[in-house]
């Protein structure tokens, strides 16, 4: 079963029509020692990562310019566990933008740092079947999530938080406050961008 987090069409689309086909996936450039991110992440881009750091493995910075979620909660997991392990910083510029899936992508990094001015995006997951806030606390599906931030150093109340502040058809921006809150960066950094601003980076 594929699950999946993305708004790739902004908030006027509902998520029933995200994650399967209509995206861009994530394309990877190099800029000095970092490594650029953009797009959605789907199971292409596990390889795609693999052949830029077999390029270039010094560059250990990975900046999420416009990450708006995954079309394969799985294979984002994967990816996610492979920055950690190859000891990845990660970077959402001022003019950046991670929701949902990329979000995930962003708290993998050893260093994190949400430039003043970014946009971090959360919701709940989904299948094309229920989303993930309706099913019960002791449900299975919820495991490998829970894994996951356990192995990051993110806390398990940052997970249902996510489930609990958006339904899969609706995103919330992050403050400030709500990063520091659930730990998810290691570099202080100003204040995060609002609604409309981040609405517009879709």
């Amino acid at each position: 079963m594929v699950f999946w987090k993305w708004c790739g069409a902004g908030l006027a689309v509902l998520l029933s029509g995200c994650g399967f086909g209509g995206y861009d996936p994530v394309q990877f450039e190099v800029n000095g020692e970092a490594i650029v991110a953009r797009g959605v992440i789907d199971a292409s881009t596990l390889r795609a990562f693999d052949e830029i750091t077999a390029q270039y493995p010094d560059n250990k910075v990975l900046v999420l310019q416009n990450v708006p979620g995954s079309a394969d909660d799985e294979a984002n997991l994967v990816l996610a566990q492979k920055v950690r392990a190859r000891g990845f910083n990660t970077v959402v510029p001022a003019s950046g933008m991670v929701a949902s899936g990329g979000t995930d992508l962003f708290v993998a990094g050893v260093n994190r740092e949400l430039k003043a001015g970014a946009c971090v995006g959360v919701h709940s997951w989904a299948t094309i079947f229920y989303e993930g806030r309706d099913l019960d606390r002791d449900d299975p599906d919820h495991q490998p999530y829970l894994d996951f931030y356990d192995v990051m150093g993110i806390p398990q109340s940052f997970y249902w938080y996510t489930l609990d502040v958006a339904s899969v058809d609706d995103i919330h921006w992050m403050t400030a406050t709500e990063a520091d809150q659930y730990r998810m960066t290691t570099r202080g950094g100003g204040a995060l961008g609002a609604d409309a601003s981040c609405e517009a980076r879709f």
